[in-house]
Order: C-alpha cells, then sequence, then structure tokens
C-alpha cells in the first residue's frame, strides 16, 4: 500500500467527517421549552441524542408528578434535577404535583428552591379555575415563576372558556399554554369536543384573543396539537406568528429517538417555524428569544 495515498485517503476522510459534524451543529441557538424523561420508555441517552440532533442549545425537562406519569410513562422530579445535574449546560428544569394532593405545595417549592425554573406540566384533572390551579398560580407568584399547562376538554385543566379569570387574578404570572384545546381555540369558530380539527381558521378564537389581550398569556407550540394547529391555515399561520411573535414559544414534546424518525413532530414544527415566520426576526423570537426572556434562561 502507498503510504501517502493511505494519508491523503485517510485526511480527505476526515475533512469530509469534520465538515458533516459542524454542518449539523446548529448556527444559531434554540430553546426547546416541552420535554420529558423516560418519555413512553425513551432513555436518557436517547433523549439527548435527539435534542443535540434537532439543534436544540438549551432543553427545558417538565416532570410529571407522583401520580399518572403524564399519562406517557414520564419521569417525576428527581429525574430531571438528576439530568440537569449531569448536563447542566443543556438543559434545565420545572417543577411539578399533582394540583389537588394536600402536599402539592410543599412538593413543588422542595424543587423550586433546588433551582426549578418554572412549574408545570400541570396535566392533571381538575378545573382549570379550580381552587387547585390557584394554589398554582399563588406558588407561582411567590417564587416569581411561569406556568405551563396542558388544556385537553373533558380532561385535563378543563373549563377553558373561563381560564382568563385565572390569568386576571395572577396578573404578575405568565401562564403557557398547550395542548389540543389550546390549540383548538386559535379558531373563533372551534368546537370544543374536537381536539384535533382540520380545515380553514376563522381568527379571533379565545386563544388568539387572550394572546393579544393579556400579558400574562404565552403559547407552546410543540406536541401534534400545535404542529397541527400551524398546519391547518398556513396563511392564517404566517399572520398569527406576525401578530403574537412575542408570545410563541418552540417546543417540541415529542417521544422520538431521532429526529430523522417521520412521526418526530419536534423536527416538523421547527421547520414549520422557518418556513412560515414571516421575517428571520420573528423566527428568532419564537425559537430562542422569547423562551429566554420569559423563562429567564441565561
Amino acid at each position: 500500500m502507498n503510504p501517502t495515498i493511505s494519508r491523503r485517503s485517510f485526511l480527505a476522510g476526515a475533512i469530509a467527517s469534520l465538515a458533516v459534524e459542524v454542518s449539523a451543529q446548529p448556527n444559531e441557538p434554540i430553546i426547546d421549552i416541552h420535554q420529558h424523561t423516560h418519555y413512553w420508555g425513551r432513555n436518557d441517552e436517547d433523549l439527548i441524542r435527539h435534542q443535540r440532533a434537532l439543534g436544540a442549545t438549551k432543553t427545558v425537562l417538565l416532570p410529571a408528578g407522583s401520580k399518572f406519569g403524564l399519562e406517557a410513562d414520564c419521569y417525576g422530579n428527581d429525574s430531571v434535577v438528576a439530568l440537569t445535574k449531569q448536563y447542566p449546560n443543556e438543559f434545565v428544569f420545572f417543577a411539578n404535583e399533582v394540583a389537588d394532593l394536600p402536599e402539592a405545595r410543599s412538593v413543588i417549592e422542595k424543587y423550586l428552591k433546588a433551582g426549578a425554573i418554572g412549574i408545570g406540566e400541570q396535566k392533571f384533572f381538575v378545573d382549570c379555575d379550580s381552587k387547585h390551579i390557584e394554589l398554582i398560580g399563588a406558588l407561582a407568584k411567590d417564587y416569581n415563576v411561569p406556568v405551563l399547562m396542558h388544556f385537553q376538554h373533558g380532561k385535563y385543566n378543563t373549563g377553558y372558556e373561563r381560564f382568563h379569570k385565572v390569568l386576571e387574578k395572577f396578573p404578575k404570572v405568565n401562564f403557557i399554554g398547550h395542548a389540543q384545546t389550546f390549540w383548538g381555540n386559535i379558531d373563533r369558530n372551534h368546537d370544543q369536543t374536537v381536539l384535533y380539527p382540520k380545515g380553514k381558521l376563522t381568527a379571533g378564537g379565545l386563544t388568539d384573543r387572550w394572546l393579544a389581550d393579556y400579558p400574562n398569556f404565552y403559547g407552546d407550540l410543540s406536541a401534534g396539537s400545535g404542529l397541527n394547529a400551524l398546519l391547518r391555515d398556513e396563511e392564517l399561520t404566517k399572520d398569527f406568528f406576525r401578530r403574537h411573535q412575542n408570545k410563541l414559544m418552540y417546543g417540541s414534546d415529542c417521544q422520538d429517538e431521532t429526529t430523522k424518525d417521520t412521526r418526530c413532530s419536534g423536527i416538523k414544527c421547527l421547520e414549520t417555524v422557518k418556513r412560515l415566520a414571516p421575517t428571520k426576526k420573528v423566527e428568532r423570537k419564537i425559537l430562542y428569544e422569547n423562551a429566554r426572556r420569559v423563562l429567564k434562561i441565561k
């Protein structure tokens, strides 16, 4: 074997590999505000690999409470704390507990004192304007942190049409809306019983109005519900992005082990934001700047 050719071949291969590696690195920072540990059994190594492939420079880990596993077998507070301690440059974490448990306040407070930067994902069987959510709001006010809430008609944080009362009662607390009922209500003509509506939209639904009217209400783009809303009427989405450019934050909330999986809503949402954001400035707000500001991420 000719050693010169061999060395040239080696160098060419190394340079090519380096180019691929560099091109895979994010050119601009991205904050993913919605991920979980042990999401339907996914291990931490696959979660880390997925987030790096996504280009997320910082990921918010949302724990389950002590019961129900967020209906996805997700792990709780100790799990997200441990992973954040292991990879402090890549992860931050929220605190959580089932809102109507007697120990909810003490458990959440314990993890807020341990460094949690928010409360959620609140995804439990209570009304969204119940005394239990008011307790969450009061705790968030005391610690000056946001609350991320999963709104799902007939199941989680029910009575969405009354949530404006909570926004008014806790004007200093930033609430981040997520999931089917939050996103369905960007449409003025939304049927609350339909979780994944299709077809063209009419602007002026509850969510659309509240994002405009309440300075403390924000939107989490994650999961199939967010993606469905963004794709069903792309012209309206462009205008929605423009009007609410300071209120929307990117999240993945997908259980995938790789972004190459065709089911990965995280990469699809990311691509959709880049494609439909009316300007580069709006794109950067949604993918990074809004989350950095609202979640106080350094």
